[in-house]
């Protein structure tokens, strides 16, 4: 095996595919990607997530498995100690693994100490983050409990106190990765996990990035307006206890360049990271890879933040680029092939030269990072939700139920035995999706003429046959993927 290269796993928390320059999107300001892509790289436009929240599909990019493998379908079922973790992998192969930002992994009782080589504490002590939105202070931006403000994650601009940014854990966590970089170990090569909070709400900005942001340029808004047939019900339950049916269209532009506004912070932050890589001289020894966990409503549908059990484009379609070490082949460009944040594993493996001694259902990218072929995978797939009475899969147990939690909507449907949070599966092909949903009806999109998914066709007779393929092409699914059997077998006889 040749020389390991390092690795960058740059992982921004909840950004949508579609806000990225080279993706045709005039309103995103994101220029350091979009080099990246014309000069080294690979985005992948249809890239997609495996569970449309934080923890399930961290799990998920960062074993190779599905959420259903081991049952990592919750924001409180993290990695066990006996299950296959990739920074893991990498501290055992002898990589140098630096871990700077969220958990949503591991239990924090297991200890870091297995994962990472280490897990930074900044020297400074940060600001809270979104200006202490999370933290109970700043809390005049939601207005009275019974405003349509109150659980619109809607913050708006940051106080940066006379200081060119805001000093929160981001920076904070950007920096330490950059003086790691100027600094760092000489007898290991280096792996960088970055799994920073931006642009996940609250919805924050300092006024340098929301000024950066054309607002006539944004992509226009799926309304509810534009719905018909039957949607899951989780969507109407939420926009009801949201109580943000009477915002104009001039406050929802507000929120959705603020959202823009913190993406374009995240590329800056990405290409002060690129450029450290540079001037240390390890840019071109260096696999990076940039990837969201999943992405945001941001307006669309008339909704916020996310959910557990619906997969829309907008929540389940991600960011995901690649550039190689320029040891291994690259064809920059924007490819259309379908691949999944499961396919992370494997790849870097690849590029690490490394064997996996585990099962996992991830496929390497190389081949088309290299642009030996367009094709990946003829679907993908994302699952998320529960069964009646399994009430161990909600984020908030009922002792928590207190209205004045920004989550509470969410927690609501939750706890709801009714259909709102039912389990569901989805299986998206590049034309069509299609939705098994639990205890309320399906969902079938056209894609090619309804890429907003507003029209459930799944009573369509016209389009019967492509459901009964996609039905079909779900149960081949999770017949694959349905376990993983360890590969060292169990003495039958005691010796």
């Amino acid at each position: 095996m040749g020389k390991q290269p390092h690795i960058i796993l740059f992982n921004p928390d909840q950004w949508r595919g579609d806000v990225l320059g080279h993706m045709g999107n005039r309103a995103a300001v994101t220029p350091n990607l979009d080099a990246m892509v014309n000069e080294d790289a690979v985005s992948f436009r249809n890239a997609f997530c495996q569970n449309p929240v934080c923890t399930p599909s961290r799990c998920s990019f960062m074993s190779g498995w599905y959420p259903h493998v081991r049952g990592h379908r919750t924001m409180y079922h993290m990695m066990k100690p006996d299950e296959p973790v990739l920074l893991k992998t990498l501290k055992d192969a002898g990589y140098y693994v630096w871990w700077g930002g969220k958990n949503d992994l591991i239990p924090p009782s297991t200890g870091f100490e297995p994962y990472c080589d280490v897990k930074y504490v900044p020297k400074q002590a940060p600001r809270p983050m979104f200006g202490g939105a999370f933290e109970g202070t700043g809390d005049n931006w939601r207005g009275a409990p019974d405003s349509d403000a109150y659980y619109s994650f809607f913050v708006g601009e940051l106080d940066t106190g006379g200081e060119s940014h805001y000093y929160d854990s981001d920076w904070a966590n950007i920096q330490g990765a950059i003086e790691l970089i100027q600094n760092p170990p000489t007898d290991k090569p280096l792996c960088i996990y970055l799994p920073i909070l931006y642009p996940h709400p609250p919805y924050a900005v300092e006024r340098t990035w929301y000024d950066r942001i054309d607002k006539s340029q944004l992509p226009e808004r799926i309304d509810t307006k534009a719905l018909s047939g039957s949607k899951p019900s989780i969507l109407a339950g939420l926009r009801e206890l949201y109580r943000m049916e009477s915002w104009s269209e001039e406050r929802w532009t507000e929120l959705r360049t603020t959202y823009y506004a913190m993406c374009a912070r995240v590329d800056y932050q990405f290409g002060l990271l690129m450029e450290a890589l540079k001037q240390a001289g390890n840019y071109d020894d260096t696999a990076v890879f940039f990837f969201s966990d999943h992405g945001d409503f941001t307006g669309d549908y008339g909704l916020v933040e996310k959910n557990q059990n619906t997969f829309e484009d907008c929540l389940t379609r991600v960011p995901f680029i690649v550039k190689p070490p320029a040891a291994e082949a690259a064809k920059p460009r924007v490819s259309d092939a379908l691949v999944e944040l499961v396919d992370l594993t494997a790849t870097v493996q690849q590029y690490a030269g490394l064997t996996p001694n585990y099962t996992h259902f991830g496929k390497s990218l190389a081949s088309l990072v290299a642009g030996e072929t367009e094709t990946h995978r003829d679907a993908v797939f994302c699952e998320g939700g529960r069964l009646h009475g399994e009430t161990h899969c909600n984020e908030s147990a009922p002792a928590n139920e207190d209205p004045s939690m920004l989550y509470w909507p969410r927690g609501e449907m939750q706890r709801s035995e009714g259909p709102e949070h039912t389990k569901a599966t989805m299986v998206r092909t590049h034309r069509y999706k299609y939705v098994r949903r639990f205890y309320e009806q399906d969902e079938l999109y056209d894609l090619a003429h309804d890429p907003g998914e507003t029209t459930n066709r799944i009573e369509d007779i016209a389009l019967a046959s492509v459901r009964d393929e996609l039905r079909e092409r779900m149960l081949t699914f999770y017949m694959e993927t349905c376990d993983a059997v360890p590969h060292v077998r169990d003495a039958r006889e005691k010796k």
